[in-house]
C-alpha cells in the first residue's frame, strides 16, 4: 500500500502501532484498498498530516472528523484539498474568516486553491479524528479503530509537549477537549464552520488572530 509514517510520530506511536487493535485496523484497510472500493485518500497520503508536521515541530492542532469523500479531495490534511479541486463550504468559510479576522486572504487563496500543505509546513497539524473513508460515505471508517490511534496522538502531544494550540470546531472537535492538558497548552473553541453552523459563531470568533497573539513570536502566515 505504500504507506509510511514520519519517524517522530512513528517513534511516539509505537505502542499504538503495535498493539492487537491497530493490526485489526490495517487488516482492514488493506482489505478496503484491495477491494477495489474507492477509498480515500490515497494509501500513501493516509499519514500525511504526520508527514508534513513532525511531532516535535506541532504548534498548531486542527482537528477534522474524517477525509472528503469525493473523488479528488482528500489528500490527508484536514479541511484542505489537492489543487484544482473546487472548495467545499467548510473550506470556503474558513478563508472568510480569515479574510475578515487578519483582513487578507489566505496564502492558500493567493496561490488559487485550497491545498493547505503550507499551514502544515509551518507547525499545524492537520488532523482529522478518522484517517480513511469510502467513497461517497461519510464517517464510513469512523467505527473502525482510527480514533484509538489520534486521540492517542493528541494525549502523546498534551502529555509531552508545552504551548501548543488547539482550534477545536464544532463538537465533535470540542468532545477532545478531555484529551487535553489545559494548564500546558491554549484552547480555542467555536461552532464548526460548515453552512449549518458558520453563522452561529464561527465567524467572528477570530481564531486565527488570537492564535497568532499567542504565538506571537513567531506566528503562523495563514
Amino acid at each position: 500500500m505504500n504507506v509510511k509514517i514520519e519517524k517522530s510520530w512513528k517513534k511516539v506511536l509505537k505502542n499504538e502501532f503495535e498493539s492487537l487493535w491497530f493490526e485489526e485496523l490495517s487488516d482492514f484497510i488493506r482489505e478496503q484498498y484491495a477491494s477495489g472500493t474507492p477509498i480515500y485518500p490515497p494509501p500513501g497520503k493516509i499519514f500525511e498530516a504526520c508527514a508534513r508536521t513532525p511531532f516535535d515541530k506541532v504548534r498548531v492542532v486542527i482537528l477534522g472528523q474524517d477525509p472528503y469523500h469525493g473523488p479528488g479531495q482528500a489528500m490527508g490534511l484536514s479541511f484542505s484539498v489537492q489543487e484544482n479541486i473546487p472548495n467545499p463550504p467548510s473550506l470556503k468559510n474558513i478563508f472568510k474568516e480569515i479574510e475578515s479576522d487578519l483582513g487578507n486572504k489566505a496564502i492558500a487563496q493567493t496561490k488559487g486553491g485550497g491545498d493547505l500543505t503550507l499551514w502544515a509546513k509551518q507547525g499545524v497539524l492537520l488532523l482529522n479524528a478518522t484517517l480513511t473513508v469510502e467513497k461517497g460515505k461519510a464517517a464510513s471508517h469512523s467505527d473502525k479503530g482510527w480514533q484509538n490511534l489520534t486521540d492517542a496522538m493528541i494525549r502523546h502531544l498534551s502529555d509531552k509537549r508545552t504551548g501548543i494550540v488547539f482550534l477545536l470546531w464544532g463538537n465533535f472537535a470540542r468532545k477532545k477537549k478531555d484529551l487535553i492538558d489545559q494548564s500546558k497548552h491554549h484552547i480555542l473553541e467555536s461552532p464548526h464552520p460548515s453552512p449549518l453552523s458558520a453563522h452561529a459563531g464561527f465567524f467572528g470568533c477570530k481564531h486565527f488572530s488570537k492564535c497568532n497573539m499567542i504565538l506571537k513570536d513567531n506566528p503562523i502566515r495563514w
